[in-house]
């Protein structure tokens, strides 16, 4: 049952893959299982929140959550730059780099407040998490071998 712990480490909102792959290789998965398991995990909640982000965002801000959303809105507003240069190839690169605040629920969150097509957001969403799963893979392993783990 590893697989279903790395695929929901790497299906939440701060972790994503970036908790998942070293999750996945610390439980000694090899190199490409465990980049395949915390992409697909990554990936599961997109399409859900591209469809269901408007009636999420009617919920938030009906709740106490609704400062916490609305700051989460603004910080996410800020980065639409990158997007609005470079259009959804901005919305890759803004997902695939893989700091806090950049990955593939931040995506969907400016897909659906830029207005973007929603299956183009999720290929363009798609790509991103692949290339920061190469990125995060890459460096776990390097942390691993320094470690003496790998």
């Amino acid at each position: 049952m590893d697989w279903l712990e790395v695929l929901i480490v790497s299906a939440l909102p701060i972790s994503e893959l970036r908790g998942g792959i070293p999750l996945a290789l610390y439980l000694g998965f090899d190199p490409l299982k465990a980049y395949i398991f915390s992409i697909l995990g990554n990936l599961l909640p997109v399409p859900f929140l591209l469809i269901f982000l408007n009636l999420i965002e009617r919920i938030a801000l009906r709740t106490p959550l609704s400062r916490f959303y609305t700051r989460i809105v603004e910080r996410t507003r800020r980065k639409k730059d990158l997007i609005e240069k470079y259009g959804y190839l901005g919305l890759s690169i803004f997902v695939a780099i893989p700091l806090p605040v950049t990955g593939a629920w931040t995506g969907c969150l400016l897909a659906f407040l830029l207005g973007l097509n929603r299956m183009k957001s999720f290929f363009y969403i798609a790509l991103g998490v692949a290339i920061a799963g190469i990125i995060v893979l890459a460096s776990s392993l390097g942390v691993f071998k320094v470690m003496g783990k790998a």
